[in-house]
């Protein structure tokens, strides 16, 4: 097999069980654990263009938050406080062409 595809089959398995559910438990590790997967990442049949751990962890997060507040029907939809829900720009599948006629 060749490295292009040991790699893809590393992203898409090594690095997607990591990231499972990380929202939820990614705060109870310390320090010193986010260097070690940082380490293991770093080895093996890891890409070199693959970004830090905490990076991966953040880009999780974001993409998680902004599953929830783009979508009305979430359940987490309604724990956010109103403040955050009033000046959030629209989805991007939301946008119109209308809006940019003006300029």
């Amino acid at each position: 097999m060749c490295d292009t595809a040991l790699q893809a089959i590393y992203k898409s398995v090594v690095i997607a069980k990591l990231l499972y559910a990380s929202s939820a438990w990614a705060g109870f590790i310390t320090a010193a654990v986010r260097q070690r997967v940082d380490a293991f990442l770093r080895r093996g049949f890891c890409p070199s263009d693959i970004p830090l751990f905490e990076d991966l962890l953040k880009a999780a997060d974001q993409q998680l938050f902004g599953k929830v507040i783009h979508n009305k029907h979430n359940l987490l939809y309604k724990c956010l406080p109103p403040l955050i829900l009033k000046y959030l720009p629209p989805p991007l599948g939301q946008l119109s062409l209308s809006s940019f006629r003006g300029r």
